[in-house]
């Protein structure tokens, strides 16, 4: 049977799971009487801990908000699955600059768990696998990050100190939709106040921020991550290029993300399903052509070169490369 102290430490981990707890519930998980659950919580006022009474019909006990408790009690899967989550970031850029954060964080989680649930740990980590090498991200600094998304979620404007991909500095100031992570980087799409036009602004380029007076209006239309896919799209890149393809979306998307290729859907006529194929209107600008014959090889679909010619060319000449590869015996 759980000594009383081992109770009021499973009460503290009841309470920190978030929400109001009833009597009624705290007396159930923990085997005791009502009035056991009361003395248990003045134990944990007489340590400091905020423990607040809610009183009426859905009433019972909580912590109060915003408090930084220690310790953090956390159950066996969470601490799992909170180990896993930062593997998993660390892994796919989602860190901050301060590198050593998710390391140190994984080491006092590591420390104090049970050897059983380490050992079952260390065996996963051994057995997983990922399909993707690890790549060198260049990671936002923390307090940008948070400053913008207050930024955002208050919509107030916010001043900030910019590096473009040449070097150039700048500051701007920017109205801030939202915060999008995309392959291993975080981005935060705004529209940029000194020429009222959208852009899309790599957080990790960004060297301060500073929420301004005032506030604005979040702009109808997409939502902050199809914008930063259409600006990749429409960015500016040495080749402009326009195909026609004959296919449907999905099979189109497989192979052109909205993130490299913009799409003009035809309105299908009265009762043709959405999921025909038909020749859909494809634009890209890129910055290199050499990767996109094999990409529309592996289409499998028929397709039109409107521009450029120079792809074209490129594409005749893969075509050539494979049927001299066929006759081969």
């Amino acid at each position: 049977m759980p000594r009383p102290t081992g109770r009021v430490l499973t009460l503290l981990e009841l309470l920190q799971s978030g929400g109001t707890r009833t009597v009624a519930e705290l007396a159930d998980r923990l085997g005791v009487q009502g009035r056991t659950v009361r003395r248990y919580v003045d134990q944990l006022i007489d340590l400091d801990v905020p423990v607040e009474s809610v009183r009426g019909r859905y009433g019972g006990y909580r912590l109060a908000p915003g408090y930084r408790l220690p310790p953090l009690m956390l159950s066996d899967d969470e601490a799992l699955a909170v180990l896993l989550g930062l593997v998993a970031g660390r892994r796919a850029g989602l860190t901050t600059t301060e590198h050593t954060a998710s390391e140190t964080a994984s080491a006092k989680i590591r420390r104090v768990l049970p050897k059983h649930i380490a050992r079952r740990l260390d065996t996963l980590l051994e057995a997983l696998a990922f399909t993707d090498q690890p790549g060198e991200f260049d990671t936002p600094d923390a307090e940008v990050l948070l400053t913008i998304a207050d930024a955002v979620r208050h919509r107030r404007p916010v001043s900030i100190r910019y590096t473009d991909r040449d070097g150039r500095r700048s500051d701007r100031t920017l109205h801030a939709y939202g915060i999008v992570a995309h392959a291993g980087r975080w981005y935060v799409t705004s529209k940029d106040a000194q020429i009222g036009e959208d852009r899309t602004f790599r957080l990790d380029r960004i060297a301060d921020a500073r929420t301004l007076p005032g506030s604005f209006e979040a702009p109808m239309g997409p939502g902050p991550a199809q914008r930063v896919l259409a600006g990749f799209a429409t960015a500016e890149y040495r080749h402009e290029v326009t195909l026609r393809i004959h296919g449907t979306v999905g099979q189109i998307r497989a192979h052109l993300p909205a993130s490299v290729a913009s799409l003009e859907q035809y309105a299908p006529v009265a009762g043709e399903d959405r999921a025909t194929e038909r020749w859909l209107r494809v634009e890209l600008r890129v910055e290199r052509l050499g990767w996109l014959p094999p990409v529309l090889a592996s289409l499998d679909r028929p397709f039109v070169i409107e521009r450029p010619d120079e792809l074209r060319d490129l594409v005749t000449v893969l075509a050539d490369r494979l049927a001299s590869y066929a006759r081969q015996a």
